[in-house]
């Protein structure tokens, strides 16, 4: 009897231990847009900024990638090819665009149309791959969607004219890594997400790094330190520590509940918003933020 509660103790232990880290993966994950808009104010462009995010991530996954390339067996030509696609479609064009859009938009708004992932890949799914989509599922797609627009026409009153420009550039974000999540689906089966995500992310890396380089001059580098500080912060607490928390979230609690716990995400950036940025939070941004929650959340019971 004493051995079964000692069981059930450390199995709660352990489901809780997971769950804070699918938490805390959130949260950081989350938090790049609040550092995104501190280093704008630097003067600095999305170019320089997500180049800056990569090299200072880069060491990490480099060396993830060559850890795996030595105790593994090679890829094929045509696997090469796919992370090559993948990364470019999934952290180059998908962080890149965000990147941009954040420039017009409030921190609230990016991480909610984010958070719309899951039915850019449902939509996706139905309208080529033809899957049905239930009664349930277009109520969470409704939802969703309902409150995005409450958010956004609260942003749209606010004054700034270019809402519209930033919430189109972070949707195109959204969408083109619901393709890479359904793309990466088979190669994640038979290569691993670790390994996947170390390669694509060195990937992302060249094309983010090479851009600068061709429509920045090399001075660009020379920046202030607290620029150099927050892309620090910016790659390796908002990049790198995410992806290995999720993971290890996952391995622990299942992907279904670790999506679940990442539903902080859009809560998180709209007070840290609020708190290191001056975003008000109002009741048109509570009320969109749960409703977008409440149709995320009936997707993930799907």
């Amino acid at each position: 009897m004493d051995k079964g509660i000692k069981d059930g103790a450390a199995a709660r232990a352990a489901y809780l231990g997971g769950l804070g880290i699918a938490v805390g993966g959130a949260v950081l994950f989350s938090t790049k847009a609040v550092v995104a808009k501190l280093l704008y104010r630097y003067q600095i462009d999305a170019v320089t900024l997500i180049a800056f995010r990569m090299l200072f991530s880069l060491p990490v996954f480099a060396a993830v990638a060559i850890w795996k390339m030595r105790t593994e067996a090679p890829l094929s030509r045509a696997d090469r090819w796919r992370v090559l696609g993948l990364g470019l479609v999934g952290y180059y064009l998908s962080s890149f665009l965000d990147f941009l859009g954040l420039q017009y938009i409030s921190v609230g708004l990016e991480r909610l149309i984010l958070f719309l992932t899951p039915t850019f890949v449902l939509l996706i799914s139905s309208t080529l791959l033809k899957q049905h989509i239930s009664r349930r599922q277009w109520l969470a797609l409704l939802l969703s969607y309902c409150g995005i627009v409450f958010v956004f026409l609260h942003d749209l009153n606010s004054g700034n004219r270019n809402v519209a420009l930033g919430a189109t550039l972070v949707t195109g974000s959204a969408a083109a890594y619901a393709v890479y999540l359904l793309l990466s689906g088979e190669m994640v089966r038979r290569l691993g997400s670790l390994r996947l995500v170390s390669y694509a992310m060195c990937v992302s890396t060249v094309a983010c790094v090479g851009q600068f380089l061709l429509l920045r001059p090399v001075t660009g580098l020379l920046q202030p330190l607290p620029v150099y500080g927050l892309s620090l912060v910016n790659g390796i607490l908002c990049t790198v520590m995410p992806v290995f928390m999720t993971m290890a979230a996952v391995e622990r609690i299942g992907a279904g509940t670790a999506s679940q716990a990442g539903m902080i995400g859009p809560v998180s950036t709209l007070f840290l918003g609020a708190l290191l940025l001056g975003e008000p939070v109002t009741s048109w941004q509570l009320g969109g933020t749960a409703l977008v929650l409440a149709g995320i959340y009936l997707l993930s019971k799907k």
